[in-house]
Formats: C-alpha cells, sequence, structure tokens
C-alpha cells in the first residue's frame, strides 16, 4: 500500500511538472509574436496613415514649425497667406501619405533585422513593450531610411522650394534661430505617427482576443505569463 502511495505521488508531480513546462513561454515563441505584432502594427500604420487626408494642415504646420512660432504662423496669414499655406500643406499632406505607403517595408525590414534578446519580458510587460522597444532600438535608424523616400516625395511636388518661400518672411522675425530641414521634420513625423499606429495594434492584440488571428499570438498573448 505505501508503494503504491509513493508511486502515485510521484506521478502526480511528473504530470505537475509537465503542466508546468506548458506555462513556460520560450524565447522563440516570444520573440516571433513580437516580430509579427510589429509587422502587422507597421501594415496597420500604412492602410491608415496613406489614405487622402491622414495629415491635416494642423498635424503638418504643427510639425514644422515650433511652438513659438506658431504666433508668426497666424500672422502670416493675416497677412493674406492663408491660401499658400492651405495649398502647401494639402500638397504636403499627399506627399507625406505616399512615404508612409513606401515606408511600410523599410519597418518591415527593420522588424526582421532587430534584436530581440529581451522578447520574453517584453511579452510579460503590458501596454506597448514591444512598439517602446521598436522606437528606442531602431527609431533614429528608421526615421533616416525613411528621409531619402521623403525627399524624392517633396522633390515630385517641388515642395522644397516652396518652403522655403512661405518661410522667407518667418526668417525675418525668427533669424537664425528658424533652420528647418522640411524633409528632416516630416520624416520624423511620419515615423512617430507610425509608431503610434503600431502601439495602438500592440495594444489592441494585447486586450482583445479577436485581434489575435493566427495561433502563435494567441499562444503567447491569450494568457498571462
Amino acid at each position: 500500500m505505501k508503494r503504491i502511495f509513493i508511486w502515485f505521488l510521484s506521478f502526480s508531480m511528473l504530470l505537475s511538472g509537465c503542466s508546468g513546462l506548458k506555462n513556460i513561454l520560450s524565447a522563440r515563441d516570444a520573440e516571433a509574436a513580437i516580430r509579427e505584432v510589429l509587422s502587422l502594427g507597421s501594415e496597420f500604420g500604412g492602410s491608415i496613415l496613406s489614405k487622402k487626408g491622414a495629415f491635416s494642415k494642423e498635424t503638418l504646420m504643427s510639425a514644422l514649425l515650433p511652438e513659438d512660432f506658431q504666433k508668426i504662423l497666424n500672422t502670416l496669414e493675416t497677412l493674406g497667406l492663408s491660401k499658400e499655406i492651405g495649398k502647401f500643406s494639402a500638397t504636403l499632406g499627399t506627399a507625406a501619405e505616399q512615404t508612409v505607403e513606401k515606408s511600410v517595408p523599410i519597418f518591415l525590414l527593420g522588424i526582421k533585422q532587430m534584436s530581440l534578446k529581451d522578447a520574453v519580458q517584453i511579452v510579460k510587460n503590458d501596454g506597448t513593450a514591444a512598439t517602446d522597444y521598436l522606437r528606442r532600438t531602431m527609431g533614429d535608424t528608421l526615421r533616416k531610411s525613411i528621409s531619402p523616400v521623403m525627399h524624392q516625395a517633396l522633390e515630385n511636388y517641388k515642395l522644397e522650394t516652396e518652403w522655403n518661400n512661405l518661410i522667407a518672411p518667418v526668417k525675418i522675425f525668427a533669424g537664425d534661430k528658424l533652420n528647418l530641414s522640411l524633409s528632416n521634420l516630416i520624416s520624423g513625423l511620419v515615423a512617430n505617427m507610425m509608431f503610434n499606429k503600431i502601439a495602438e495594434k500592440e495594444t489592441a492584440i494585447r486586450t482583445k482576443a479577436a485581434e489575435r488571428k493566427s495561433a502563435l499570438l494567441q499562444k503567447v498573448f491569450g494568457k498571462i505569463w
């Protein structure tokens, strides 16, 4: 009877151990899931931000002019430049939308190549840990990679010249304080808005079962580790 009890106890412990193994998150699964989340987020961001009207006049001009110069922009509008500013921002918005569409492969390649040593911890963290990691480790690289694409879009519409003409009166007020690179500023805006959309998708996958379309996402994000 004693032998039977010991055997039963050992067998129960073995089953318990096997069950525990099932709840261990492997680094390989975590890494693959994070890449999938970020890739889905990039595609989601591209689908939203490449649509016409995705970049409002207010969003674009706020990115172009520091807060201190917003009053100067208002002054320019009161001087009769509202039409020119409106036309410029509309065309710039189109260039930004086209850049977003072409930037998605850049994001996907960056996600594929980035190192994920902390994959398990990123999965276990709440919120937008994966997006934050991408922004922290690849943010500058992605912005620099987008910049030539944006520059080409600006060239197609001759926006660099139009921008320099538009801010000429602003430079009179600002002097040497104003040194603005149109392609760099809008590339930064595009990257930041893409990161925001990636974060939005990550949050949805972490919190909504319906967003976990693949078996891997269901396995990794469908339980609390």
